[in-house]
C-alpha cells in the first residue's frame, strides 16, 4: 500500500508543469545578462561612502552617506531611476535621516495639500459636539452647587455590594 501511494505520488510530482509559478505574461530571462556599465565605490574610514550604479537595462542608482555623531545612524541622499514597463522614465530622489526615508519624484502620489475644503457636515458635527460640551458643563457646574444626590460623572460608592 505504501509503495502504491509513493508511487500516486511521484507521477503527480512528474507530470506537473514545471513553469507553473511563473507569471503568464513574463518571458524566460533566465538567460539574460545585463551589464554592469559603472560601478564606482569610495568608502573612507570615517564612514563615508559614495557609490554610483548604471546597468545596461537603464537601471542607475548613485547614493552619499556620513555617520551622525550624535546617534551614530549613517545619514544618505541620492537618487535612483529606472524605465517603468510602460516607458516612462521615473527617476527618485531622496534623503535618509532621522526624519526617515524621505523620497520625492513626480511619479509618487501626493497628498491634498492642506488646509484643504472642509465640508459643511463636518463643520456641522463640530458645532453640535461644542454645544453638547458646553451644556454639559454648564449642568456640571449647576449640580455641584448644592444637590443632594451624585452627579453623572461620579462612580457609584455601593456597586456590586450585597443588599
Amino acid at each position: 500500500m505504501k509503495l502504491a501511494i509513493i508511487a500516486i505520488l511521484a507521477t503527480l510530482a512528474a507530470s506537473a508543469p514545471q513553469d507553473s509559478y511563473r507569471a503568464p505574461h513574463q518571458e524566460s530571462r533566465e538567460d539574460e545578462v545585463v551589464p554592469i556599465l559603472r560601478d564606482e565605490r569610495v568608502h573612507d574610514e570615517d564612514g563615508k561612502f559614495n557609490f554610483e550604479i548604471e546597468t545596461g537595462n537603464g537601471i542607475s542608482i548613485s547614493q552619499a552617506g556620513l555617520p551622525d555623531d550624535d546617534s551614530g545612524a549613517v545619514i544618505k541622499a541620492g537618487k535612483y531611476s529606472y524605465t517603468a514597463p510602460d516607458g516612462t522614465l521615473v527617476e527618485v530622489k531622496f534623503v535618509a535621516d532621522e526624519n526617515g526615508f524621505q523620497p520625492h519624484s513626480d511619479h509618487l502620489p501626493v497628498a491634498p495639500e492642506f488646509p484643504h475644503p472642509i465640508p459643511q457636515f463636518v463643520l456641522d458635527q463640530i458645532i453640535k459636539a461644542a454645544a453638547e460640551d458646553a451644556a454639559r458643563a454648564e449642568d456640571t457646574s449647576s449640580s455641584e452647587e448644592g444637590a443632594d444626590y451624585p452627579s453623572v460623572s461620579s462612580p457609584n460608592r455601593v456597586y456590586g455590594v450585597p443588599h
